[in-house]
């Protein structure tokens, strides 16, 4: 088994808690995987199947909690709640932990993060991984508008219902949010114990402050939209999704024509989180690319 180890950063005078399965990158070391995990304000755990890459010991495998999420600190402060604070937040963390090298993947809102923080031309990143994202949040609210419509009346009333009178932790909207959840978020019913940790523990101010419900953007990201940038990336890329995935074709197939030379791969017994639902093809497929990536430093 490998070597695990945790501990806080400080950032920002709060602590943002981390978690590296393996040994802690040297010079010259194979480059370590460093895991950007969505939301925003939803903690880690539900990638965990990723450090099944960590297995032989060769790939060290980087975790955290974004501040406000999991383990890491949660300030009282919605000022805190925007992109720079999170790009910030990985600088940080990388140089706390001396991740000189590394391949970046963001799965989800990491994923706009993950752009957001190459696209400032982040030193060191030899590979990336957009895992079940996309590069325009104004499409993805769309997207994700249409395919609430297409649920069955009853529950869209009550999805409508309790958003516009601002009741969303009502149990009859969490049992309607779960049609959706079910069918775009994750197929594997029910939800393994990580992902519910996960679900269970959002950080609901983050959330709301920054993004909103998938069908209901209204946050401070609303805006964001990276589609004119992609062109400005140099680096391997690989882009993964799953077959019922929330970010459809019409989200992801933009992304992957404005990256030069990027790859994308779909899962084609997945939704949102092919890693979960699909761990060993998906380690198979991310192993693959990262050696790719390697041998393209070369």
């Amino acid at each position: 088994m490998p070597v695990t180890t945790e501990g806080t950063v400080p950032f920002r005078g709060y602590r943002t808690w981390y978690r590296v399965i393996g040994p802690l990158p040297t010079p010259g070391a194979i480059p370590p995987l460093l895991v950007l995990h969505g939301g925003p304000g939803m903690p880690h755990d539900y990638l965990e199947d990723l450090a099944a890459l960590a297995a032989s010991g060769s790939r060290t495998v980087v975790f955290y909690d974004q501040l406000g999420c999991g383990r890491s600190d949660r300030p009282d402060d919605r000022l805190l709640w925007r992109m720079s604070t999170f790009v910030d937040e990985i600088a940080t963390v990388r140089d706390a932990l001396g991740l000189e090298r590394i391949h970046l993947l963001g799965h989800s809102w990491g994923g706009w993060l993950a752009l957001e923080y190459v696209l400032g031309r982040a030193p060191g990143v030899i590979g990336l991984v957009l895992a079940s994202t996309c590069a325009s949040l104004p499409a993805f609210a769309a997207e994700t508008r249409r395919l609430k419509n297409s649920l069955p009346a009853d529950v869209q009333d009550v999805i409508d219902r309790h958003e516009a009178a601002g009741t969303t932790e009502d149990p009859a909207y969490l049992e309607a949010a779960m049609a959706y959840y079910t069918r775009w978020i994750c197929r594997k019913v029910p939800f393994p114990d990580h992902v519910m940790r996960s679900f269970t523990a959002v950080n609901e101010e983050l959330y709301g402050t920054m993004q909103g419900p998938e069908w209901n953007v209204t946050g401070n990201l609303k805006d964001w939209d990276a589609t004119a940038r992609l062109a400005e990336l140099d680096l391997p890329v690989l882009v993964t999704s799953g077959r019922h995935d929330e970010m459809t074709p019409a989200l992801v197939q933009p992304m992957v024509d404005g990256i030069p030379g990027a790859e994308w791969v779909v899962f084609e017994e997945s939704a949102h989180f092919a890693m979960v639902e699909e761990p060993e093809l998906y380690r198979q497929v991310l192993e693959g690319f990262l050696d790719l990536a390697e041998a393209a430093e070369r």
